[in-house]
């Protein structure tokens, strides 16, 4: 099978492939090694600009010499409170090498959330992207007496700002440029006085249940986990990636940053995140990580657009996908693929399947990662059966990313794989509870040593809140979360990600919320994709005014009637969904609704529409 998945080069690496006992040395490791060969790429007035390791460097060194100018000291903390760009990179291994503890902040917070993370972690430096980040900042400052100076990464449209406390990143590197000639071995003074115990970084959680808890991870966790994850599937300098993902989220800051400066593998930034499905066809991956519903996305844009394509192009995607899927099954099954079949495949490629990954700009990619949320089994079959392997991780914030993942000699759509061979994971025998223990768990919340208890239990198990089940080979299932299980009033247990998962699986869903506990049936709040169903509308002559009148459009009504009646063929009769109802107001990432990452959150969303729930049972 590898000449049709390329399989062969999908291979765990165990050596290590660049030293250094924590982040800032083996990053400074790296640009002694590499030089000259290009890190890091962002597009910038219409041309991508490469980043050199040297250059990355010398940027480096001089954000860490303003740092120390302005007398950051070791074990100060710094936040970040900006998008995915270089600078982000930059500003943090600059923090990290002086010996600092660095904190991301969501760009879509807002200013009282930004007052809370800075004043829980002490933050003395906030770094931010450009004037409206340094609106909420400027909100918040007066409430932050221990912050002493913020930094602006882009300053259009503050070119008349005069405050003393506010400064641009270019001027922190003037500051350091001068501050290092008088001091030159100052910042490597700082690189070298870093311990593998020291608190490096702090991930706040996304605070669905409460207030965000600060986690806390060491130099030694954060390289212990990078090493591992080369043994899941490994990377290296020849590899591009794409940076898109918040990188105060864990998996950008572990998958992307981290892995890529120890791997070497290119980091390719997007110009924002309206431009990820433009920007990934440019950057044509080899490796990409993305979260379902960057997935989900993709393959709603390939249904939508066989719809508008000729009864030729449908016809050959149709066999095409026909041959990809029964290659697929077979693969999955363990079974030998004929000769005559793979001829097949090969000629589906041509015809009709190569156009689709390219259309998704997938085309290049050795392999696709997706975590941090469930996704639907058949999407996994689907990119399988395009001639590409996805591999579902699993892990949280508290376990530094991937503590499973599934390997590639091994496919099973719907499982998160074994536990990865850095870690130990089991179930709970009394709960089913899936727990993890091993050299990436966190050192535990700040300042919440009564929460830590909680969750790190006292032979070192880490408490993952979710409950799985796992097969005779070790392969490990989510069920749901142990809060999220919906007990029926008839005494069913259901888990309704699974329910979810199928729902999200059609082009005009984006994500779902099933409630039913204590009830005698299961209903759902949908959000439907806005992009889809307004063309759904548009080309079936449906009319509306705005977003509340398209969802209570009767032929909207009816196509996601159409997409539960699918789903509900695949469950029992105790487990179908009887009613849905369609959130009737557009979401952001603004909205208290949506996780940073865009996920519904369950118990605010009942919550705030329990009137329309209620409606649903009666």
């Amino acid at each position: 099978m590898s000449n049709l998945w390329n399989l062969s080069g999908l291979q765990p690496e165990t050596r290590i492939v660049l030293e250094g006992e924590t982040i800032p040395a083996m990053f400074w490791n790296g640009v002694a090694k590499r030089g000259e060969q290009v890190w890091m790429r962002q597009k910038q007035l219409g041309i991508w600009r490469a980043w050199s390791w040297t250059q990355t460097g010398n940027a480096v060194r001089e954000a860490a010499g303003g740092l120390l100018a302005l007398g950051f000291q070791p074990g100060d903390t710094a936040s970040i409170l900006s998008n995915t760009v270089i600078e982000w990179v930059l500003a943090d291994i600059a923090v990290l090498s002086c010996g600092g503890v660095s904190n991301g902040i969501y760009p879509t917070d807002a200013a009282s959330q930004v007052h809370y993370l800075c004043e829980d972690s002490v933050t003395s430096i906030l770094f931010v992207e450009d004037d409206e980040q340094l609106d909420k900042a400027l909100e918040v400052r007066p409430q932050l007496p221990g912050l002493k100076k913020i930094v602006v990464f882009d300053m259009e449209g503050l070119r008349d700002l005069d405050d003393a406390d506010v400064i641009s990143f270019d001027r922190l590197r003037e500051l350091g440029r001068e501050y290092n000639a008088a001091h030159r071995e100052a910042v490597m003074e700082r690189v070298r006085a870093c311990r593998p115990q020291d608190l490096a970084i702090l991930v706040y959680t996304s605070g669905t249940t409460g207030k965000p808890k600060g986690a806390m991870h060491s130099h030694k966790g954060l390289v212990y986990t990078v090493h591992g994850y080369n043994t899941l599937v490994a990377q290296d300098e020849r590899d591009e990636r794409m940076c898109f993902l918040p990188l105060c989220h864990i998996a950008e800051r572990m998958g992307g940053e981290y892995h890529a400066l120890y791997t070497g593998a290119i980091l390719n930034f997007v110009e924002n995140p309206e431009t990820v499905p433009e920007n990934v066809r440019e950057i044509s991956p080899t490796v990409f990580t993305a979260v379902p519903r960057v997935w989900e996305k993709f393959y709603s844009g390939v249904m939508i657009a066989l719809k508008e394509s000729s009864p030729l192009q449908q016809a050959a995607y149709g066999w095409g996908i026909g041959v990809g899927t029964q290659i697929a099954a077979q693969v999955l099954a363990g079974e030998a693929v004929g000769s005559f079949l793979k001829f097949k495949f090969t000629l589906a490629r041509w015809i009709a399947l190569n156009n689709v990954r390219k259309m998704i700009g997938i085309h290049r990619s050795r392999f696709l990662v997706t975590g941090a949320a469930p996704i639907s089994p058949d999407l996994v079959k689907w990119y399988l059966a395009l001639g590409v392997p996805m591999l579902e991780v699993w892990g949280m914030t508290e376990s530094c990313g991937a503590a499973t993942g599934v390997p590639a000699t091994r496919m099973k759509p719907g499982s998160i794989g074994p536990a990865a061979s850095y870690n130990e994971v089991r179930l709970d025998p009394a709960t089913g509870e899936i727990l993890v223990r091993g050299g990436n768990v966190f050192m535990g919340y700040l300042n919440l040593p009564e929460k830590t208890a909680e969750t790190i239990d006292a032979d070192g198990w880490l408490h993952t809140g979710d409950v799985g089940l796992m097969d005779d080979e070790g392969f490990f299932r989510i069920t749901d979360r142990m809060k999220d299980i919906i007990i029926t009033a008839g005494g069913k247990n259901i888990t309704p990600s699974e329910l979810e998962n199928e729902l999200k699986f059609s082009p005009y869903i984006t994500d779902a919320v099933v409630t039913g506990d204590k009830r005698p049936y299961l209903t759902v709040i949908v959000m439907i994709d806005q992009e889809n169903v307004e063309k759904f509308a548009q080309d079936n002559d449906v009319p509306f005014g705005n977003y509340a009148s398209l969802t209570r459009a009767a032929e909207v009504q009816a196509l996601i009637q159409a997409d539960l009646d699918r789903v509900n063929k695949k469950f029992a009769r105790v487990e179908q969904i009887k009613k849905f109802w369609l959130l009737d107001m557009q979401l952001s990432a603004e909205d208290e609704e949506l996780t940073p990452t865009l996920k519904l959150k369950r118990k605010l969303v009942e919550k705030k529409y329990a009137t329309q729930v209620e409606a649903m049972y009666r």
